[in-house]
């Protein structure tokens, strides 16, 4: 138990001292030694707890759980709650002082109305609820404590040089970097408190927690356009946090004596389910159930900027990189998959609120649309990007929209694709986050069209953005292995639609990567290396997740074996486990022997090429710098590399529209269509009918 607290404690202690530290001596020490810390906690206490035993998620059999009903964890239990609930009550203040200070009405109305509720309901109805576990720690929440710990870790390294370069092309401003690493830390005990969470009032308190500070990491710099980025994210997310709290109502005054705890809600579903497929009704959802599903995966659809709540994440490219890394890559956005995924086994494409058979029309429903325009739209308005952080935005919004896209499809195959894309979606994505951070540093510029040369100027970043470019679409990294499951599990739920979001949507995906690939590839004439301006924390980060996008490549069929498939074994208790055994295991032993090859290869050939320099071939005579030729009419010309970015055919705010128009349709489908219900049972139950 202590050392899942100190998962917590640690970064807010660290986040607390950082506050006050203002020198570089004092402060680089204390967060590289302190995320090295919190890295080998983390990988410690997953590594101690995975081994043969499976971890439940919702009974106590073989769970980690903590806080049960003796009368001292009672106790404790109660304290801690009162704490949370005086802590939530300041940050509500603080959010309706800056939505005032700064006009924001909506901010404003948002925190006035969630953070009262919460407050009423846990001082009423919710003081009588039981809670039998407070935390709930399963394989899932294990692979996410990785995640947080080792890849938020290294992004926080590596801020330590990033945010010196940082302050000093912002000069003239007051050093905000206490404030900067204190959000950061204090951003990774939040993350932890969510993924370890039963409870969902505690969950909550973490969930608000990571708005607030992404809403301070999008705003550091304080211009007019970080402001307004900050409150459009803040407004957004405290738009799920509504949803999240009326969840939490709901939990609290159904089921008998009421829950508070999501393993209930999951059994309940579950069995419901099973039982409802024995009775010829497949992939339906118990009503309340359906409900509750539907509200927490609207909380989740906001955190993870799915359409149409996207433009949050692309106005939070105004923040410094590592903010981008750590929010878009390793754990804001993967708070609201982790809790979609979480949900998944209620889920499932054809599952429905109500019992009418043949009914589509539920918490699977929306999530799977939802999901998948978002992966579709948001990979077209990526085409016609050269601003990289902006692809990596969109590619970002895309490929959480896959993930949230299997959720809904709730079945164990598809849920598998889902848990395999959030691991090689965090350590890749975090890799390219902080590549282009280095290099725009650097060079100036984040414009893929300025990259001309980089690999003269700057060869071993380069390497590292090829590798993790190649990691986002090609074989035999572990992305393209993972789209294809989820690819047959779309297959198998027989709906077309889904099926052309991917296809279609994989394929705008393979011309925007392969564009980039190849302005890193592309030699032009050498220029002065500028990798010695590079800080020393930059380089040891970035070539560890490097190596990690290598690693995970190679281990993916025993992590998936002995990790991934035990948790949907239980997860999915009414499908035998021996069903997954066979879960693409033979293509994924190929795979795996691909990268083997790959490597050895690369190794056994570094260095060892003869090469034959020649003048370049520029549709014109070479001036002889392999830098300019001379064209019609006996002018010079400049070489250039462009890429051609289908702004016609793909404009941006085209695709933004459509997407946003599609999603708020279903959206607004579905919650009609859960409120309706939901009242029908309510004047049932009053009426004297039972659940």
């Amino acid at each position: 138990m202590g050392v899942i607290f100190l998962l917590i404690l640690i970064p807010l202690i660290i986040a607390i001292v950082l506050l006050a530290v203002k020198s570089d001596r004092l402060r680089d020490p204390v967060v590289i030694a302190s995320g090295i810390a919190i890295a080998a906690i983390s990988i410690y206490f997953a590594v101690s707890h995975f081994g043969g035993v499976v971890f439940t998620p919702w009974t106590q059999a073989g769970g980690v759980e903590f806080f049960g009903q003796s009368a001292d964890a009672g106790h404790l239990a109660e304290g801690v709650g009162i704490a949370m609930m005086v802590i939530e009550a300041a940050l509500a203040v603080l959010i309706i002082y800056l939505g005032i200070k700064y006009k924001k009405a909506l901010a404003v109305v948002l925190a006035a109305i969630q953070t009262p509720l919460l407050i009423w309901f846990e001082q009423t109805r919710g003081h009588d609820v039981p809670v039998s576990s407070y935390i709930n720690i399963d394989n899932f929440s294990l692979i996410m404590i990785l995640i947080i710990g080792v890849i938020g870790s290294m992004i926080c390294i590596y801020s330590v040089g990033y945010m010196k370069d940082f302050s000093r092309h912002h000069a003239g401003g007051k050093d905000r970097r206490p404030f900067f690493f204190f959000m950061m830390f204090l951003f990774l005990a939040a993350m932890f408190g969510i993924v370890i969470c039963n409870n969902m009032i505690w969950m909550y308190f973490f969930w608000e927690v990571t708005t607030l500070c992404s809403f301070f990491l999008i705003g550091y710099t304080k211009t007019d356009e970080a402001i307004r980025n900050s409150f459009r994210a803040l407004i957004m997310n405290l738009l799920g946090g509504l949803a999240f709290v009326c969840a939490i109502i709901v939990m609290g005054n159904y089921f008998g004596t009421g829950t508070l705890e999501l393993s209930q809600v999951l059994e309940v579903g579950v069995q419901y389910k099973i039982q409802a497929a024995a009775q010829g009704m497949a992939n339906t959802t118990e009503p309340v159930v359906g409900l509750i599903a539907t509200l927490l995966a609207f909380a989740g659809i906001t955190k993870a900027a799915q359409m149409p709540f996207n433009s949050w994440l692309l106005g939070a490219m105004v923040a410094p990189t590592p903010t981008s890394a750590l929010l878009h890559s390793s754990t804001m956005v993967k708070a609201g998959v982790f809790l979609i995924v979480k949900l998944a086994p209620v889920l499932g494409f054809n599952s429905a609120v109500s019992v009418v058979p043949g009914f589509i029309i539920g918490p699977g429903f929306l999530v799977t649309m939802v999901g998948g325009i978002t992966f579709l739209f948001a990979s077209m308005a990526a085409l016609s990007q050269s601003n990289a952080k902006r692809v990596l935005a969109y590619s970002t919004v895309a490929n959480l929209g896959l993930i949230v896209a299997c959720a809904g499809i709730g079945t164990a195959e598809a849920v598998w694709a889902a848990i395999m894309l959030i691991i090689f979606h965090a350590v890749t994505k975090s890799l390219l986050f902080l590549c282009v951070g280095t290099v725009e540093h650097n060079i100036g510029s984040r414009d893929i069209e300025d990259m001309d040369g980089l690999f003269g100027r700057m060869p071993k970043l380069a390497t590292f953005l090829i590798i993790g470019i190649s990691a986002m679409f090609l074989a035999p990294f572990g992305m393209l292995i993972s789209k294809w499951a989820a690819l047959q599990s779309f297959i198998d739920s027989g709906d077309i639609w889904i099926i052309l979001a991917l296809v279609f949507g994989s394929a705008a995906t393979l011309f925007y990567w392969t564009k980039w690939l190849g302005k890193m590839t592309a030699v032009v004439a050498a220029r002065e290396s500028i990798e010695n301006k590079v800080h020393g924390s930059e380089w040891g980060i970035l070539g560890g997740l490097a190596a990690f996008t290598v690693a995970v490549t190679v281990t993916f069929p025993f992590f998936s074996k002995g990790v991934v498939v035990p948790y949907l074994g239980v997860a999915f208790s009414d499908i035998p486990e021996k069903t997954f055994e066979a879960l693409r295991m033979d293509n994924m032993i190929i795979m795996m022997i691909m990268a083997v090859l790959i490597i050895v290869l690369a190794l056994l050939f570094y260095g060892r090429t003869e090469k034959r320099i020649v003048p370049l071939y520029m549709a014109g005579t070479n001036e002889g710098d392999n830098l300019t030729f001379t064209g019609a009419m006996q002018k010079d010309v400049p070489v250039s590399l462009r890429n051609w970015y289908l702004e016609e055919v793909f404009p941006e705010k085209m695709m933004n529209r459509i997407g946003v128009i599609a999603t708020s349709v279903f959206l607004a489908i579905t919650f009609s269509y859960v409120i309706s219900i939901s009242i029908s049972l309510y004047l049932y139950i009053i009426e004297g009918g039972g659940v």
